[in-house]
């Protein structure tokens, strides 16, 4: 949705009072764990912007809950896999080389929207080390979900995804859908069925030090995840409310990945 669009959609500009508003009237508590997705022109013309939604968030979980986002970097992913565009064969093995070092501080999101970019500047929000897959966190457990993120299988087991898992955490799809919804990869780690695997190499700091890390996952796809996403609202339940001009989706992240394991 463009500006004039999103300025269209709503009959008076979306305030994070009325964000915080919409939020408690879908169910969201203050002092739970919760795993955003979001796109801010789904909303309508917001006022503030991406740091209105933010603040509007923190306020509705409070320091008692955490905020968790996504904050990927694709840039640092496989470049034999970038499509859009490609690169040339030849520039692949040496791609490592020429990428600046992943700073979890400093280093821009990419594709994952606005919300995330400015999240991940927060004061006190943290961000994990993986550095195509890492998280952001804000709030009471945020250092601890976003610690010790492996640099293998980086949406598994030990990552942020995990975290929230183990804390009974939920999922808001704000104004997205479940194409987005990267909970449903920690159910691809955990379902018994074929994988195939794929390693590449990125630069981090190790001690202080620009290092080369390998990082070795599986073969993930989002493909069916609207399909998944879709059964599970059918047969377990979420709820849904709007939030400005968007529609929003709360669900139970625990039930959510189980069911997709299944």
């Amino acid at each position: 949705m463009g500006e004039r669009d999103a300025v269209e959609a709503v009959e008076e500009p979306v305030t994070a009072d009325a964000i915080v508003e919409d939020l408690r009237e879908l169910g969201v508590m203050p002092g739970e764990t919760l795993l955003v997705h979001s796109s801010v022109s789904s909303l309508g013309w917001v006022a503030g912007g991406a740091q209105a939604v933010v603040e509007a968030l923190q306020r509705t979980v409070t320091e008692d809950g955490t905020l968790v986002v996504p904050t990927f970097t694709g840039q640092y992913t496989d470049p034999a896999r970038w499509s859009n565009p490609p690169v040339p064969d030849e520039w692949v093995e040496t791609m490592p080389e020429r990428m600046p070092t992943f700073r979890p501080a400093m280093t821009p999101t990419r594709s994952v929207g606005a919300v995330p970019e400015c999240f991940r500047s927060y004061p006190e929000a943290v961000r994990s080390c993986h550095p195509a897959w890492s998280f952001a966190a804000w709030g009471a457990d945020a250092e601890a979900i976003v610690a010790d993120h492996p640099y293998e299988n980086g949406l598994g087991e030990g990552s942020p995804l995990g975290a929230v898992y183990d804390r009974d955490g939920s999922v808001l799809l704000l104004g997205v859908g479940h194409a987005v919804d990267t909970s449903l990869h920690l159910a691809e780690y955990r379902a018994a069925f074929p994988k195939g695997r794929a390693s590449h190499r990125a630069p981090v700091l190790q001690d202080g030090e620009r290092t080369i890390v390998e990082l070795d996952d599986i073969e993930i796809s989002s493909d069916d995840f609207e399909a998944l996403g879709a059964a599970f609202e059918r047969e377990v339940g979420a709820r849904e409310g709007p939030v400005g001009a968007a529609t929003a989706t709360l669900l139970d992240q625990p039930a959510l990945v189980d069911f997709a394991v299944e």
